[in-house]
């Protein structure tokens, strides 16, 4: 394979291990390796593939991630490798990570939290535990010290057979549920929980060393303002440099950048208040998202859950929940809205429910919203009795 220093080279199939090595020898010789994803479509590689190669040199940069997910027009990101590589020492010492360590990955190393890794466990020089499928198994992970993916990989982690040398997982992607977080460390597991984006990479974190005062701080070397309309802004040496050709969430303003989500900061702990565009307006009230999926997930019967709004010529939109449901949980609407009673206003509690076997969901593990919503649209997702 011939690189040319500075220009994407996508890559895709074969192993992960041998795609992992693949990537690292681009990268090597100076070009900028692109990870896809063997589950998305022919025709959406074909663009992916086909935007990357005719871009040219990228002078400066080391990485190319997408985040658009399986649906939609793909979103190149581009960052310098410094804007990864920077952040090592911290990450290094969150997770007590060293050359004699085996480092899991929850999902592919097409998703922007697993190619960071790869990079990091090349530069440590410790070993790696990739899934061999589209999702870490427990023989895949069997001999992992570390662990590095998202609340829905972890849960799949303790639900099998726990890897009896693992000591710390750094957990990424989405919100993390209290009650996951204390199963891993009952195990034994220290839970490192952050918050970031593709674009900005590390923002927040919660290394859980004080539990009287638990919640997201800055990551080093990471600067937080939240300014109008509760949006957060980053002043950090970790954000991408941008997008190939294209636009996206990434704003700047001087040394200052936002992908738009909202969040409020009291005394030093940031709560995430969901993404600036993602709110439901329904009747005369504003409802966050992320607000009635953290509540949900605080049940018994509920392993995760989305949230959106469904159009509705009387109110503006529905609160609509998706569930996926605990092995074995039967509940009813009624079941679900009395024990959200004390947790949510009235006008947040979800009026249609609907229940999946498991979420659709991205590369990373994220829930797939725009999946989701399109198939409600289509009909073909269950209702809840």
């Amino acid at each position: 394979m011939t690189v040319r220093p500075g220009h994407l080279v996508p890559l895709r199939g074969g192993a992960p291990t041998d795609l992992v090595r693949r990537a690292l020898e681009v990268r090597a010789a100076g070009g900028v390796p692109l990870i896809g994803d063997d589950r998305w479509s022919e025709s959406y590689w074909r663009s992916v593939r086909d935007r990357s190669t005719a871009s040219g040199p990228q002078p400066g940069q080391g990485w190319a991630t997408l985040t658009s997910g399986t649906t939609g027009e793909p979103r190149i990101v581009l960052r310098t490798a410094a804007s990864w590589a920077d952040s090592f020492p911290a990450v290094g010492a969150l997770l007590d990570l060293g050359p004699d360590d085996v480092l899991a990955l929850s999902s592919p190393p097409a998703s922007s939290l697993s190619l960071f890794s790869v990079a990091h466990a090349a530069a440590v020089g410790c070993s790696l535990a990739l899934p061999t499928t589209h999702a870490l198994t427990p023989d895949d992970a069997r001999d992992a010290t570390r662990f590095h993916g998202t609340p829905n990989g972890l849960r799949a982690l303790l639900d099998g057979e726990v890897p009896p040398h693992l000591r710390v997982a750094l957990i990424g992607g989405a919100s993390l549920d209290p009650g996951l977080r204390a199963r891993a460390e009952d195990l034994g597991i220290r839970v490192v929980s952050y918050y970031g984006a593709a674009e900005l990479s590390f923002v927040a974190v919660d290394d859980g060393v004080d539990p009287d005062r638990p919640g997201l701080r800055a990551f080093p070397g990471v600067e937080l303002e939240v300014r109008d309309d509760d949006v957060l802004w980053v002043r950090s040496p970790f954000v991408a440099t941008g997008y190939l050709g294209g636009s996206g969430p990434l704003r700047r303003d001087g040394d200052w950048s936002t992908v738009g989500d909202r969040a409020r900061i009291d005394d030093g702990i940031v709560t995430l208040l969901g993404r600036s565009d993602d709110a439901i307006l329904t009747a005369a009230a504003t409802v966050i998202p992320a607000d009635v999926e953290e509540a949900l997930r605080r049940l018994d019967e509920v392993d995760d859950a989305v949230v959106l709004g469904l159009p509705n010529a009387g109110v503006g939109s529905l609160v609509t929940a998706v569930l996926e449901l605990h092995p074995g949980a039967r509940p009813t609407r009624a079941m679900l809205r009395d024990a959200l009673a004390p947790l949510l206003p009235p006008t947040h509690r979800p009026r249609r429910w609907f229940v999946v076997d498991e979420l659709p969901r991205t590369v990373t593990g994220k829930a797939a919203r725009a999946e989701l919503a399109g198939r409600l649209a289509a009909g073909t997702v269950a209702s809840l009795d």
